[in-house]
């Protein structure tokens, strides 16, 4: 019965893992989907959940444990305050998985609905009040290949497409400036065709990967 509950639970945080990195995905966070970052976020929580199963209860093993994991270092520095929230995210998961299942439901279910409330409500609330809930900057949500839109007067289409990612308005030269990110090269390419004889359009940059 004992083997069975952790088995139940080291797939729940498997299944966790996978569900926050959809979600990310799917409200424009493109980083997650990288082969590192899904591993980290399908192994991470199990990882914590094992360490704190083992060491609860015995406080020799955990300060060697502590002693063990103070010598690693991640070699890639983390990018954005929203990677390492999401990454404190996963521990607290796995942590409060060993100690009761209850706050790992709600942790999870909680992020899932302020993850995908707070970028659907960009939408609802600009077009109520025509201002953003929130500014975006240009790190955010990077994708493999991107194009930056520079214009001379807002862009209604372009904002309500899809693949737009970030928007910023330059207030001292009122110049409206868009980022958008795509699959693959050839529907970037496509979309830049479309837009490049338009007259507020006064810069492109595009970046591939």
């Amino acid at each position: 019965m004992y083997n069975n509950t952790i088995v139940s639970n080291i797939f729940f945080l498997i299944l966790s893992g996978l569900v926050l990195r959809f979600s990310l995905s799917v409200t424009g966070q493109n980083w997650v989907k990288t082969y590192q970052q899904t591993i980290a976020f399908l192994i991470l929580p199990v990882v914590t959940y094992v360490i704190t199963k083992t060491i609860t209860g015995n406080i020799a093993l955990s300060l060697g444990m502590i002693g063990a994991l103070s010598i690693v270092r991640f070699r890639n520095p983390v990018k954005s305050a929203l990677e390492l929230v999401m990454y404190f995210v996963l521990i607290t998961i796995g942590i409060a998985a060993s100690v009761n299942m209850d706050f790992a439901y709600i942790l999870v279910t909680t992020c899932v609905l302020v993850i995908g409330g707070t970028r659907f409500s960009q939408f609802f609330l600009k077009k109520i009040f025509s201002k953003p809930f929130y500014n975006v900057s240009f790190n955010e949500g990077m994708s493999l290949n991107t194009i930056e839109i520079y214009s001379s007067k807002s862009m209604e289409d372009i904002e309500k497409n899809q693949n737009i990612k970030n928007m910023v308005v330059l207030k001292d030269t009122n110049e409206y400036i868009y980022r958008l990110s795509f699959e693959n090269s050839k529907e970037l390419n496509s979309f830049k065709e479309s837009i490049k004889e338009r007259n507020e359009i006064t810069k492109i940059d595009v970046s591939y990967v």
